[in-house]
């Protein structure tokens, strides 16, 4: 069953906690990054949401390697790109918990597409508003995690429409969202 939740306050907060987790982190081991950004729907003040809270560490190409190496020194599992380019996913340790973390490189494709979906839902109440109902529906009615980003997709799609990016940008994102969930919820 896929939990959506009325918007909290405290996803902000929780949000700041990590974040200052993962500079010290990232700090002491030398990584250096762009910036720790708070993505996905939690991010969005008035959005229902899964109650966990995305976040991308944005770093150049080059230091993705020691970014990830630091993530992993606070208990991070690296786990690869998962089919999704330019965005390195690990495993949360429980103290972590419940976040979604990724090491986003500067201009790729998954951090525009984060990056986007925020800042429109941010500024357009009635698209955030439409969003949050198709995430209420889907939540009640997809069998897996899978399922429920399907059911997402359309309005997803209007999203990235409305922030600007291309037809060729929108086609990539939707073709790397199917591959994923014809990978099945297992990963």
């Amino acid at each position: 069953m896929i939990e959506v939740v009325a918007y909290r306050a405290s996803w902000a907060e929780r949000f700041a906690a990590l974040r200052d987790a993962y500079a010290a982190a990232l700090d002491t081991a030398g990584a250096p990054f762009r910036s720790i950004e708070h993505v996905g729907s939690t991010a969005v003040p008035g959005l229902a949401a899964k109650p966990v809270v995305d976040v991308d560490v944005v770093v150049d190409a080059a230091d993705v390697p020691a970014a990830v190496a630091a993530l992993a020194t606070i208990g991070f599992e690296p786990r690869g790109e998962l089919g999704v380019p330019g965005r390195q996913a690990f495993r949360t340790p429980e103290r972590f918990a419940p976040s979604n973390t990724y090491v986003a490189t500067a201009g790729s494709l998954a951090l525009r597409n984060h990056l986007a979906v925020r800042d429109v839902l941010r500024s357009d109440a009635v698209l955030r508003d439409e969003y949050a109902a198709v995430k209420r529906r889907a939540a009640g009615r997809a069998s897996d995690i899978d399922e429920y980003i399907a059911m997402k997709s359309d309005v997803l799609g209007r999203v990235l429409r409305a922030a600007g990016l291309s037809d060729e940008d929108r086609a990539a994102i939707a073709a790397t969202n199917r591959r994923i969930t014809g990978r099945g919820a297992g990963g």
